[in-house]
């Protein structure tokens, strides 16, 4: 089962719904351009051993093919140490659902429920949850037997997930295909785990250990809600591009009250090019799927990481979006909804209040510890506590008042309420504002704060009010212009190197490979030029921002 061309010969042999393609051996580009043609575009190209979204290609073209059949072989020779290739139609609006399935040497075999996985991004699954807000009792029952029958007709044991692909138009229950199984622990497990009450991993001891399966398949309720997010050493804020370097800081938020973090790194731990990405698993548990998300997006907000690019701000994004919380998932989630890259999500004038409020009183608490140096010049100088507030372009003239560990902040429309300390240094400010929790992700950038909440990091200016007076005088740094080299977008190594000094190329022609975290990563032009010289050859290994190539 873990080869997906056997795999499915199987499958339609134990009656099992699978995906119209072509499964056997592929000679060549030549006869996977006929074959994708006599299927139909789009087709998925997917590596026969791959597995976690490696070792596969969408084909929307002739092109697309010619493109991407070669990089979906040397993808699957290098991360799974065979290149064969299989060619199979790509449905449009899918859900990405599995079935856990859990069986004995005795001949019994359960499954667990489903798990909606529709949220990835490249085939590689962000967001996990269960149960689907897709799937009906009838439909789970119909993939449920099915996935059994598939585990049955091989003689599998131990806990093993069967991945489908579920048209999202069809809601009779039958538009569900096989896509592989997974013989093996999924991370996303943990969903499972909670919705079940089952420990996966203790039963798949006991099962290796020849221990019968202690309930049956009516024994198996599911109870609640449980979401998964994968932290990835990813950099939303630069189109997704894996980032690495040491974790200068790590704090996790607390375990407990619905929320569990399962990871395998520790402050000071190296995220290197040569793995996948991910650093952590944030998983929550609710009586509602609400209210899962809602502990997710706390959570988040608890979660500090320094010293690499993170998700943490996307996946908080995708939890209070509109579409999220309506359920209306498919695979094309992402791209759909963020085809312009990520940039936070939006704030609304009421968080942004809030943060201006924050601010104030961070700012200050700075300042009241700057005045305790000693030794200084003329003696310490308190100032006043009022504060001139720039986010987001929006500005806020604050005054800030203690009285018994409650601060009372005016002049951003009603008075606002503050009870929280923070002290110079931390990287979280935990805070109750307006009798409501937030916490603010501290850190400083040159002469502004850098406050991330909800989904974003915001830029805060805070200023006295004496001098903010005269900020229409200070010049704002320009950035040097970078448009004529071709830049590593992240740390890797050039495995190709298309073009030569003197060479014209047009916009969109394919430049340079890099591959990092197993991964191959197309760089193309981004408008029409003429190579004037290359710094770096096929084979170099590249630090990121490293100007690969120079145009005249």
């Amino acid at each position: 089962m873990g080869d997906k061309i056997e795999s499915k010969k199987l499958a339609k042999e134990a009656g099992v719904n699978v995906v119209p393609g072509f499964v056997g051996e592929i000679d060549d580009t030549e006869h996977a351009v006929r074959i994708a043609s006599e299927i139909g575009y789009p087709v998925m190209m997917k590596a026969s051993a791959g597995g976690g979204g490696k070792g596969m290609r969408l084909a929307w073209s002739e092109q697309d093919v010619r493109e991407g059949f070669e990089a979906t072989k040397r993808e699957g020779l290098a991360s799974f140490g065979d290149d064969r290739v299989f060619i199979e139609k790509f449905i449009e609006q899918p859900r990405h659902i599995e079935i856990q399935v859990l069986g004995d040497q005795h001949g019994t075999i359960v499954y667990l429920g489903e798990r909606e996985c529709s949220i990835q991004r490249r085939h590689q699954k962000v967001v996990e949850e269960a149960p689907s807000p897709f799937v009906t009792p009838e439909m789970r029952k119909r993939m449920g037997e099915q996935a059994v029958a598939l585990a049955r007709a091989v003689g599998y044991y131990s806990a093993g997930t069967v991945e489908l692909i579920v048209s999202g138009a069809d809601t009779s229950g039958e538009g569900f295909y096989f896509l592989e199984m997974n013989t093996r622990l999924q991370v996303e497990h943990p969903v499972t785990e909670l919705v079940t009450g089952l420990d996966l991993v203790e039963q798949m001891i006991r099962v290796a250990a020849g221990e019968p399966l202690a309930f049956t398949q009516d024994d198996v309720t599911l109870t609640g809600w449980a979401i998964e997010n994968r932290v990835y050493a990813e950099d939303a804020y630069r189109g997704f591009l894996p980032s690495t370097g040491r974790l200068v800081r790590y704090l996790p938020p607390r375990e407990g009250d619905g929320v569990r973090v399962d990871d395998g790194v520790t402050e000071g731990s190296e995220i290197s090019m040569f793995y996948d990405p991910m650093i952590a698993k944030l998983i929550t548990y609710g009586e509602t799927r609400e209210e899962a998300a809602d502990r997710q997006v706390a959570a988040l907000d608890r979660f500090r990481i320094d010293g690499i690019g993170h998700n943490i701000d996307f996946l908080s994004a995708i939890m209070q979006h509109p579409r999220f919380r309506a359920g209306a998932l498919t695979t094309g989630f992402i791209a759909e909804e963020y085809p312009d890259g990520f940039a936070g999500a939006p704030a609304s004038p009421e968080l942004k209040r809030k943060l201006a409020t924050a601010a104030a009183v961070i700012d200050l608490e700075r300042s009241h510890r700057a005045a305790m140096i000693s030794g200084q010049l003329n003696g310490p100088v308190l100032g006043s506590s009022e504060r001139v507030v720039m986010i987001d372009g929006e500005r806020f003239a604050l005054k800030v008042e203690s009285h018994e560990g409650e601060r009372l902040v005016t002049g951003a429309g009603e008075a606002i309420s503050l009870v929280g300390q923070w002290r110079p240094g931390e990287p979280l400010f935990v805070a109750r504002i307006d009798d409501e929790p937030l916490t603010v992700g501290v850190s400083r950038k040159g002469s502004a704060w850098l406050l991330t909440a909800r989904g974003a990091t915001h830029r805060v200016e805070v200023l006295p009010a004496h001098v903010a007076q005269y900020r229409h005088h200070m010049i704002e740094k320009v950035p040097p212009d970078l448009s004529k080299f071709l830049l590593a977008p992240m740390p890797g190594l050039l495995t190709q190197l298309n073009v030569a000094p003197g060479d014209k190329v047009e916009a969109g022609q394919p430049l340079a490979v890099v591959e990092a975290m197993k991964m191959e990563n197309i760089l193309r032009a981004e408008r029409a030029g003429v190579v004037k010289a290359a710094n770096f050859a096929a084979g170099d290994s590249l630090a990121v921002d490293a100007a690969i190539l120079e145009f005249e």
